[in-house]
């Protein structure tokens, strides 16, 4: 099982400059960015871990702090939304944090109708599981996890 930690990196322009960094930002900072746009909740406060599995895999997101219910709300309603979206092989979320270019997302598109994601509320977050019997969706599922793994890790 892998664990992955989504967090923003502060970067202090006084620091950069005084260390000889350029303003721009690098890729790390431009997904972590983008991740603050798409999903609601707190970067900082959840965890997300991505477990492949031989049907597929299983995507949690948690709060750190189980009794932080702003954070666990925020969880669910995200994972909800992102259920319906990906049943319908809308994966633009993902996309837009990690690129059109992500790998296995052309199949998990192409062969949506093929994998059942099931969301379920857990104390402190929600569960996605992603289910298909074609091995090359289990593939594509599986190097999909690997990218948002290797963004974040």
């Amino acid at each position: 099982m892998r664990h992955v930690r989504l967090g923003f990196v502060v970067v202090s322009i006084v620091a950069g400059a005084a260390c000889g960094a350029s303003d721009s930002p690098s890729e790390a900072e431009l997904i972590d960015q983008r991740a603050a746009e798409v999903m609601p909740f707190d970067l900082d406060k959840t965890t997300h871990t991505f477990e492949k599995l031989p049907t597929g895999g299983a995507q949690t997101v948690a709060a750190i702090d189980p009794d932080d219910a702003e954070q666990v709300a925020l969880i669910r309603e995200h994972l909800l939304a992102e259920a319906e979206s990906f049943r319908r092989g809308d994966y633009s979320d993902p996309a837009e944090i990690h690129g059109m270019d992500m790998p296995g997302l052309d199949k998990l598109r192409a062969g949506h109708r093929e994998i059942r994601v099931d969301y379920t509320e857990l104390d402190d977050g929600a569960q996605l599981v992603y289910t298909t019997s074609d091995y090359r969706l289990v593939e594509a599922l599986h190097a999909w996890f690997d990218r948002q793994t290797m963004d974040h890790g």
